[in-house]
């Protein structure tokens, strides 16, 4: 295929251009240039989608059998490549969220749980990350003249992620001693690796799929304590794991999600990690042992820079508990 990536340098987007060349397409990129390099083998092609300018010199450059847009966050400005990109391509491929999903993570979910409300071609001040992809998701089908292949991922991990989370955790691990694990080992989760969305993404989009599929891991395909045991494994720091229940990390203000990253007390998203993945499955999704991404992630990141991959990636910068305040949770924890 002759496949147009809108984004392509950084982690989800890398993998998906990775997959594309690995399979032998032919692999265009549009991007201002800022974020990562692109690949070798790619066609690259610098500019700014949110100027019109630079996306009718885009389309007129090229004609694809699908684009694949991982940047997508505005549904105005989505919607403004849609229409510029419409007869040019026979796929658009959007790279939206789970928390375009309004249930989630309240309750159990799927393809047919409602959708945020929001118009397509809302502003990036008129909701939130999901209320916004829900918009996106939108634009796309209403403005692009061709197939709309809708994915929703869920919680993406793997080499090259800029978001920070599992990072965080194996560089946390491998410096070794007692390590705060929150709330409960045994609780069921469900992770996906980015090459996984990869390589589903490029499946439905050769085969010309006009849908929308939930593209997480399979309900249980690890735990808390595995995941973690994982992370240790591969570091050899011999780091000793101590869980410390939900409310007792609550009421010391520990911040889920942002300060031990993917810690999400149960009694208040009681389906972050039961979506259905049937659908996707069905259709041929397949997901490799989350075992098998902590070591690749691992692999990639213990010979690196990593202050230079704190100044590149900014997310990683908002992850993580500061050491006193763990110490200080530990030590009370003991004493209870």
């Amino acid at each position: 295929m002759r496949i147009l990536v809108m984004g392509g340098s950084v982690f989800l987007g890398r993998a998906i251009v990775e997959e594309a060349l690995r399979q032998g397409h032919e692999v265009t990129t549009f991007n201002r240039g800022r974020s990562g390099e692109d690949l070798p083998g790619v066609r690259a092609v610098r500019g700014d989608r949110e100027v019109r300018d630079d996306l009718e010199a885009l389309a007129a450059g090229g004609e694809w059998d699908a684009v694949v847009d991982v940047c997508g966050f505005t549904p105005r400005v989505v919607a403004e490549s849609a229409r510029v990109l419409s007869g040019h391509a026979g796929t658009y491929a959007f790279i939206s969220s789970i928390s375009a999903v309004a249930d989630w993570p309240s309750k159990q979910t799927d393809e047919s749980s409602p959708r945020w409300e929001c118009s397509p071609d809302a502003g990036p001040d008129d909701g939130d990350y999901g209320v916004l992809k829900a918009g996106c998701e939108r634009a796309v089908e209403r403005y692009f003249e061709g197939n709309a292949l809708i994915m929703q991922p869920g919680l993406i991990l793997g080499p090259w992620e800029n978001v920070g989370r599992l990072p965080w955790w194996l560089r946390r691990v491998a410096r070794g001693g007692r390590v705060l694990a929150p709330g409960d080992p045994d609780l069921p989760m469900q992770l996906i690796d980015a090459r996984d969305i990869a390589s589903f993404t490029l499946d439905q989009a050769a085969k010309g799929v006009n849908d929308r599929f939930f593209t997480t891991g399979p309900a249980g395909n690890t735990t808390f304590g595995r995941w973690l045991a994982d992370c240790a494994e591969v570091t050899g720091s011999g780091a000793e794991l101590v869980w410390v229940a939900d409310g007792f990390l609550l009421d010391r203000e520990v911040q889920p999600w942002q300060e031990l990253p993917l810690w999400t007390p149960i009694s208040d998203a009681a389906g972050v990690w039961s979506s259905s993945t049937a659908k996707a499955e069905a259709a041929g999704l397949r997901c490799r042992p989350v075992a098998e991404t902590v070591r690749d992630t691992w692999d990639w990141l213990k010979d690196r820079d990593h202050a230079a991959l704190e100044a590149r990636f900014a997310s990683w910068q908002r992850h993580g508990i500061a050491p006193d305040k763990e110490a200080r949770i530990l030590s009370e924890w003991d004493a209870r």
